[in-house]
């Protein structure tokens, strides 16, 4: 009996769960549920957690007379933190007939009253109401309509008392320009709060009728066909939960060209590596960037791409005379030509020279007379090597080969250089007899002197043949500028670059779509440009001009501000059929709500969403967006230092 007594003791004991172990708790909702909520006040609740939130519930107090989809609670549902329920109840058709009959007899009786008055207005007003009433009763009863029941409860989270306030303003009168009311649900706001978790528990009795058309307007689905059955895999819909396929190439975009605007941290970067190397990959896409961080070297090795580095230095030269034959269609026979475009490349050289020659203090003394004077001498430089608009002036006989007197091949000519252009300037200089030009020629000289090789200038490295060319088909090219100075010489650098670009990667690219490959030019930080007009002139004109060339033009900045306070920079924005905001700052909010009309909640939500969430319009079309990179992904699309070096440390 003892040995018994004992065994069932230390069974007892075996079996007996400790008083602190988490799985003693019985209930999915003990295991979420926070610290405590306290339920004192009457028109909020607190939160207590790690972090103390508060919570004010609110339930629709009054509709519009005709519900429309998607505008009936869409800036309820997009309200930055907030949840929505909505309890829907059939009603059944013989309580339908009644309520509905009763109605019709009760308007009818009204109607009797106010034709007795005289009361015309009102007399006809009624009488429509009738008439909506017994043809909604003819429906239900021939089965083609349907009434519900449906309670409609939101709750709002916020850090501070302050904010709480704010957002209940703010949201109640977003609400009233789509005619909705909202009631913020005073001494219930615990059962009003308990109503909006997924309980299935409505407790409060706030109800409104629907019929069946207006019924659909209240689901949150605007944005379920957004994307692209051709595309590759971005992230989700945090809306309704189906994965958002892009296609930067798709048929029904106007243009292909995209920008990316977030704060710092956001996940910017990791976007556009994210994107680059799956449409690498599943789509083919040659893509090149202009990384002004050096972020994107590791994405260049991971995709088997090329990486140059420029700097002070390096040996890389990229020379900004460089100019390329194009193949264009031929407007009447509808055949491909080859043409050799020296007048625009001339103006290309001329606005990159005379950002050089403003510098870094953008010098006031660089007006008309010194532009011309540039121009004048770049076209010289084209001109001394007998470099026309026939395309066959760009190349020299080889006498190299030769088989029976007769040439068997041709090869380019050497391109005028920074250095040469100087040279010829210096003899121009020296010539000129016009009083005018004298002081225009003097400050060029002393200026310009910087960028040439010969006098050992600190920014000598675009003086010179260049030194490498695009490898066609090149998964991913990188042009690192990351080791310039960052005031000058990198926006002086990113517009040169783009002028190369153009040549040397764009215009490449036949118009012909069949025969052309999709290509996209990346230009990150690209807010370093607009201080600078020539600059910005050309990033315009690449912006227009790409989609016929097949090719996608993807600005990603940081500061939005700049972009709104220059008004000749807002073409790159309307040459933009595809634009992701991310995680925004408070500061920049109010500029891209006016410029891109968003509404009141799809601007909170951006002020407080997470890392990787942001909101996505392709064409007319809007999701939010939840950027979802794999595991193996983040190896090399990482961009935060901390996380880079833990991964060292494992």
């Amino acid at each position: 009996m003892k040995k018994s007594k004992k065994l069932q003791e230390e069974k007892k004991l075996v079996n007996e769960e400790p008083e602190n172990d988490i799985f003693k708790r019985s209930t999915i909702k003990d295991l979420i549920a926070p610290s405590g909520i306290d339920v004192s006040n009457i028109d909020h609740l607190e939160i207590i957690s790690n972090t103390k939130r508060y919570a004010r519930s609110f339930f629709v107090s009054t509709l519009p007379r005709m519900c429309t989809f998607p505008e009936l609670f869409r800036d309820m549902y997009l309200f930055g933190d907030i949840n929505t329920s909505i309890y829907i109840t059939p009603v059944k058709e013989e309580k339908s007939q009644n309520d509905l009959n009763r109605v019709i007899n009760e308007l009818e009786t009204e109607r009797i009253v106010a034709a007795d008055r005289g009361n015309i207005n009102r007399e006809s007003t009624i009488a429509q109401k009738r008439l909506e009433a017994e043809q909604l009763r003819d429906e239900i009863a021939a089965g083609f309509n349907k009434l519900f029941e449906a309670t409609v409860v939101a709750t709002l989270f916020t850090y501070n008392l302050e904010d709480l306030e704010r957002s209940t303003k703010m949201l109640s009168s977003e609400m009233s320009k789509t005619m909705v009311g909202i009631k913020s649900a005073w001494g219930i706001q615990e059962e009003a709060f308990q109503t909006n978790l997924p309980l299935m528990n409505n407790k409060i009795t706030k109800s409104h009728t629907f019929d069946r058309n207006s019924m659909g307007t209240v689901f949150p689905f605007t944005t379920s066909e957004i994307g692209h059955p051709s595309g590759v895999p971005l992230g989700f819909n945090k809306q309704t939960g189906t994965p958002i396929l892009f296609d930067n190439f798709h048929s029904s975009l106007t243009n292909y060209n995209m920008v990316i605007f977030a704060k710092s941290g956001a996940g910017k970067s990791v976007t556009m590596k994210l994107l680059v190397s799956r449409s690498s990959v599943l789509s083919g896409i040659e893509s090149l960037a202009l990384d002004a961080e050096g972020e994107y070297t590791i994405v260049a090795e991971s995709l088997g791409g090329i990486n140059v580095v420029i700097s002070p230095t390096s040996k890389t030269v990229i020379n900004i005379f460089d100019i390329e034959t194009e193949t264009v269609k031929d407007e009447i026979t509808g055949k491909d030509r080859v043409v050799l475009s020296v007048e625009n490349k001339v103006e290309d050289v001329t606005q990159g020279l005379l950002t050089m020659a403003k510098g870094s203090t953008r010098s006031t003394e660089v007006n008309e007379l010194t532009k011309q004077i540039i121009a004048e001498t770049v076209a010289e430089e084209y001109a001394a090597l007998g470099i026309t608009s026939n395309p066959n002036s760009l190349y020299e006989q080889d006498t190299s080969a030769i088989s029976r007197g007769e040439i068997l091949s041709k090869k380019k000519k050497k391109m005028p250089t920074i250095g040469s252009w100087y040279k010829r300037l210096q003899a121009k200089a020296q010539e000129n007899k016009n009083p005018d030009y004298q002081f225009h020629y003097s400050y060029l000289l002393k200026v310009m002197k910087q960028y040439i090789r010969e006098y050992d200038g600190q920014m000598a490295y675009f003086d010179g043949q260049s030194t490498f060319e695009l490898l066609e088909g090149a998964p991913f090219i990188n042009l690192d500028i990351s080791q310039l100075e960052e005031r000058f010489a990198r926006p002086l650098a990113q517009q040169i670059l783009l002028s190369w670009i153009w040549e040397k990667f764009v215009k490449k690219n036949s118009e012909d779509r069949k025969k052309a490959a999709k290509k996209r030019v990346l230009v990150d930080e690209a807010w370093m440009l607009l201080p600078y007009p020539e600059a910005v002139d050309f990033l315009n004109k690449m912006a227009r001009r790409a989609r016929k060339r097949n090719v996608s033009l993807a600005i990603i900045s940081q500061r939005f501000q700049d972009f709104y306070e220059k008004p000749e920079a807002q073409a790159v924005l309307t040459s933009s059929d595809t634009k992701l905001f991310l995680a925004q700052d408070k500061s920049e909010i109010q500029y891209l709500k006016e410029v891109f009309k968003l509404s009141e909640g799809e601007a909170n939500f951006l002020v407080t969403c997470q890392r990787g969430e942001g909101l996505f319009k392709v064409g007319a079309d809007t999701a939010i967006l939840k950027i979802t990179p794999t595991r193996k992904e983040f190896e090399f699309i990482e961009t935060n230092l901390n996380e880079l070096a833990k991964k060292k440390r494992n």
